[in-house]
């Protein structure tokens, strides 16, 4: 009998279901980021608990099963729910202006253009075309970007203003805005002054981790 009495009490103590609040259930998205090797936007959707998966012709400096060594469109037609694509900007950027002449005359410029208009126009809901200040905005037909962003509103003290071209997603919102008032450039701008080295290219391309973890947690 005491047995019985303690079922009683115990189903008497569950609560009235209607009465708890309903918490929303995040989704496990399937993110596809493109054109990187470094593993850190990957990695920051995967801890979040997306499946997450990189590809770029180089091998990822974070070896991960997750990673596709080879052509980004091999991938592209696959049940993704958002993709992140980081085009090189070798041909791209304002900061190899000097060499533009001579990438428009061979068509390297053109066909550069042409790769990330291809990437924008495809079939995913959800597409993040990420690069520095360059020619994009006016030679391309995705025309301006949606908007900048700088590391040093993201937790980093550095400067680096980098444009995002979204489809389907909402403007990234600044998370930690760093004072740089009084720095000096060599550590605002870092990335200038890396010594030569056959990985500057790849230092100064990868994403900043604060920039990184923002696209996760509001894109996630």
């Amino acid at each position: 009998m005491a047995i019985r009495q303690r079922k009683l009490i115990s189903l008497y103590q569950i609560p009235n279901l209607s009465t708890l609040v309903s918490y929303p259930i995040m989704k496990r998205l399937n993110v596809l980021v493109g054109c990187e090797y470094s593993g850190v936007v990957r990695d920051a959707f995967a801890a979040r608990g997306h499946n997450a998966w990189s590809c770029d012709l180089l091998p990822s400096d974070r070896p991960n099963p997750k990673h596709r060594q080879g052509d980004i469109f091999d991938m592209i037609d696959g049940d993704w729910d958002l993709a992140i694509f980081h085009p090189p900007c070798t041909d791209l950027a304002i900061s190899g202006a000097a060499h533009f002449p001579a990438k428009i005359k061979d068509g390297r410029q053109a066909r550069a253009i042409e790769f990330v208009e291809r990437l924008y126009k495809c079939d995913i809901p959800r597409i993040c075309i990420e690069n520095p200040v360059g020619v994009l905005s006016t030679k391309s037909k995705l025309g301006k970007p949606t908007q900048y962003v700088q590391p040093y509103e993201y937790g980093h003290y550095e400067t680096k203003k980098t444009g995002l071209w979204l489809r389907g997603l909402d403007p990234l919102t600044p998370t930690d805005i760093k004072d740089l008032t009084g720095l000096p450039k060599k550590v605002t701008q870092r990335l200038h002054y890396l010594p030569p080295s056959p990985d500057r290219w790849k230092i100064r391309s990868t994403t900043y981790q604060g920039i990184a973890n923002a696209m996760a947690s509001q894109w996630g």
